[in-house]
């Protein structure tokens, strides 16, 4: 097969952790294209809030600045919040996390998906050294002369020297790779939907443990919340099924009469949608000069909220690995480099989902209730845990990448 085009990078999908990469590579100075079926829709500000929202961490928000598109997002609608409320589901145990006991300016900032999306696209448009391949899709994989070469729908041939898969839980590049995974079904779905209480959120992240799953309400820049709330299957089918004013009954018996800060009653409840929460951990980060990066790579349970935040911690530490490797006159995608990001990132994204998947376990049983109590009890009063957990749920962890703890992309090219 006779490519028309070769790059350093070729980065299939060109969602949040895709064109993040892209950014990243680019602004390194690598050569990038990156492939995509369909090319976002423009966000519009003057439209509801989506049930699509992400709460990214101050790690992520760091890396979506060395991308370019933080600046762009800020200017649009966004609510950083400085406060989080965890509490067990009989309020005996209460857990409170302030930013500035912590020396940061916010816990983090929850942002619609679309906009985030769209500004990394709208940051690529203009960015030299990335060619988009939009709309188009990957068809086949083979290798010549060792290097990878995509034959996509449209007839194009593209060769790159490494192959970045970042097109979701559902990878083609993963599965033409032959990389398997781990997969948990946990026999629960997340209900989303936007809630309007009779005082505005003000800017608190608030999470109570209950029986079934946790119930979140994070705070949006109007004064409402976006509510996720883990259920049973057949319940969350049940409760969407639910006319509105029923629906927003049963869920103020779950969550009112909490101890402040709490806004309710609740007034009303927007649309609802629900998706099936699962993990999924591949065996291999890495193959033949291919890596895979955000969903690709991993799924983890939405109990703390950190599944686009490892993701955008992948493609930061894989423009780190790279880096590192063109300025020791390396080959950037040989089984060495790859084999340091695969034992990077693997570890870490293997730190955060099965430590929330044994904490789900935790609160799912009755039985385990003081047990459960004890360790909340111990976290409270300890603000060497506190620390431990903010740092880990910033991004800013000892072995987060270095974009993420706040060091500029321009001093790791020097």
């Amino acid at each position: 097969m006779t490519a028309d085009r070769t790059f350093d990078a070729l980065i299939v999908g060109a969602g949040m952790v895709g064109a993040a990469a892209a950014c990243l590579l680019a602004r390194c100075g690598f050569s990038v294209a990156i492939l995509e079926a369909h090319e976002p829709q423009a966000f519009d500000s003057a439209a509801a809030v989506g049930l699509r929202v992400s709460a990214f961490s101050p790690g992520a928000q760091a890396i979506l600045t060395e991308a370019g598109a933080w600046r762009q997002i800020e200017a649009q609608r966004h609510c950083p919040y400085r406060r989080m409320h965890v509490e067990d589901r009989d309020e005996s145990v209460v857990i409170a996390f302030s930013a500035p006991e912590f020396g940061l300016e916010r816990l983090g900032t929850i942002i619609e998906n679309p906009l985030v999306q769209w500004s990394l696209w709208q940051t690529l448009q203009a960015m030299g050294g990335v060619e988009i391949i939009c709309p188009d899709q990957l068809e086949t994989l083979e290798y010549v002369d060792s290097e990878p070469v995509v034959r996509l729908v449209s007839g194009r041939s593209i060769q790159c020297r490494l192959l970045v898969g970042a097109d979701g839980a559902n990878s083609q590049v993963r599965k033409m790779l032959g990389i398997d995974q781990d997969h948990w079904e946990y026999g629960q779905q997340g209900i989303v939907s936007v809630i309007e209480t009779d005082r505005p959120n003000p800017g608190i992240a608030w999470q109570r443990f209950m029986e079934g799953g946790p119930l979140a309400f994070l705070p949006l820049q109007d004064g409402t919340s976006s509510m996720v709330w883990s259920r049973p299957e057949a319940e969350a089918q049940r409760l969407l099924e639910l006319d509105d004013d029923i629906f927003c009954a049963e869920l103020e018996q779950a969550a009112g009469g909490t101890i402040e800060p709490w806004p309710g009653p609740i007034r009303a409840c927007g649309p609802r949608a629900a998706f099936p929460l699962t993990m999924r951990l591949s065996h291999y980060y890495a193959a033949s000069r291919a890596v895979l990066i955000g969903d690709a790579a991993h799924v983890v349970h939405p109990l703390a909220g950190q599944g686009v935040n490892l993701g955008l911690l992948d493609a930061a530490g894989l423009a780190e690995v790279l880096l590192a490797a063109r300025s020791d006159q390396a080959d950037i995608s040989s089984e060495k480099t790859l084999r340091k990001f695969e034992r990077w990132r693997r570890s870490e994204a293997e730190v955060m989902a099965r430590g929330i998947h044994h904490l789900r376990g935790l609160f799912m049983p009755e039985t385990l209730a003081p047990l459960r109590r004890l360790g909340l009890g111990l976290v409270a009063r300890s603000w060497i845990a506190k620390e431990a957990f903010i740092k880990r749920a910033a991004g800013q962890n000892s072995n987060a990448p270095a974009l993420a703890r706040g060091v500029a992309l321009t001093d790791l090219l020097r």
